[in-house]
């Protein structure tokens, strides 16, 4: 899999490094070494099932991900593609929350639901067909609500996501998951728009590439990315370079007010390729939390949502033109919305982070991706608090 898009400015950032650039000692969380040294070895006959994807990703790879432990938060359409490709990878168990029922909005756009599911439990009318799928992953589920969950709920989960939910929410996850070292993913989709978010607090992966002649240094990459070690191995006659790298990451509280990474900023053309969706979804955001619901279509609603959009561009220095009254219309008019090639891309682009996240190879998502369906753009952005290098001037 290709590497994502990753930040690189020479700021300093409070998560994982010190003021004067260096990074720091991180704790790094035990959120998958002690299921995996606990686990018996692959089975042949997993080792047969699965054999396309270890072929992708190794046995080793495997055997991590066999003994996941995933709690998934809200089982709407988004959650319907996360939920499928977990389960068909073969984490070890995968627990569903949803205390909501059945609606008529959700028979068009889930496929683990159907009408004569309306009125019933979320999670519990669609796990019959997810065991389905994969009759050896644990399947559990829970109707209570998420929100009355104490911090030490999500102690025994190996990674936690968080679907189709409010920022407050969110964050409150967000928080406990961090108190319990876990790594946190929200994602949300409204119609041909959608974002992944990550905070894996710290994390530790290996990239292999061919040895060049060229010796890697162990030093810092980015404000939150670092080389830590490397290794070589020969397989076949060829010399390949194993690189472990660490990831520092930010909550998503801290992240929903970061700026966007300088070298973005750099120029009027770097500034004119941000999307609007990050300020629209900020915006959205914030209107949530001042109305309590999503913004109808009345006078005020609309009035108010444009002006959150209008004030978040400006706190991200972005061009005045690419927040576009079309595009704010287009937004307006999604939200809340869910589409079924939207949900399978952000599904899939997820689950196969958390799939590299539980494996410790490739670069993972640091630390936001927006998708905008109508012009078919994912881009990365690295986004955490800030300061200046007090090492150099103070503008």
């Amino acid at each position: 899999m290709a590497e994502h898009p990753h930040s690189t400015n020479g700021t300093t950032i409070l998560n994982g490094v010190a003021l004067n650039g260096a990074l720091l000692p991180p704790v790094v969380p035990a959120a998958v070494a002690p299921a995996a040294a606990s686990a018996q070895p692959i089975s042949a006959d997993e080792i047969a099932l699965y054999d396309r994807q270890i072929r992708l990703w190794g046995v080793k790879a495997q055997e991590k991900l066999r003994t996941a432990n995933i709690l998934l938060i809200t089982l709407k359409a988004l959650a319907n593609e996360i939920a499928k490709n977990l389960v068909l990878a073969g984490i070890g168990s995968l627990t569903i929350v949803d205390g909501d029922a059945v609606v008529d909005d959700d028979l068009g756009s889930q496929f683990f639901v159907s009408d004569q599911h309306l009125g019933m439990n979320r999670a519990e009318a669609a796990a019959p067909q997810i065991r389905k799928l994969n009759p050896r992953v644990r399947l559990h589920v829970d109707t209570e609500d998420i929100m009355l969950k104490p911090p030490e709920y999500f102690s025994p989960f190996n990674l936690v996501i968080a679907t189709d939910m409010t920022l407050r929410d969110m964050s409150t996850i967000n928080a406990s998951c961090r108190l319990c070292g876990r790594p946190f993913y929200a994602s949300g989709s409204h119609g041909f728009y959608g974002f992944i978010f990550a905070d894996l607090i710290t994390h530790d992966y290996v990239i292999e590439r061919e040895k060049s002649n060229v010796p890697t240094i162990v030093r810092p990459e980015t404000a939150t990315r670092s080389i830590i070690a490397t290794t070589t191995k020969r397989e076949h006659g060829k010399l390949t370079e194993l690189v472990t790298k660490r990831e520092i990451y930010s909550p998503i509280l801290l992240a929903n007010s970061s700026p966007i990474p300088a070298e973005h900023l750099v120029s009027r053309r770097r500034r004119l390729q941000i999307p609007p969706l990050l300020t629209c979804l900020r915006a959205l955001w914030a209107f949530e939390s001042i109305s309590g619901k999503i913004p109808s279509h009345s006078r005020a609603d609309l009035e108010l949502f444009t002006a959150l959009a209008t004030e978040k561009h400006k706190e991200l220095q972005l061009p005045a033109e690419t927040l576009r009254s079309e595009f704010l219309r287009s937004f307006l008019q999604n939200i809340g919305s869910e589409l079924a090639p939207i949900t399978a891309f952000l599904g899939g682009q997820l689950a196969q982070d958390v799939i590299n996240v539980l494996g410790q190879r490739e670069q993972p998502i640091q630390n936001l991706l927006l998708f905008d369906g109508e012009d078919s753009r994912g881009p990365v952005y690295a986004l955490h608090p800030i300061f200046p290098d007090l090492d150099g001037p103070i503008a």
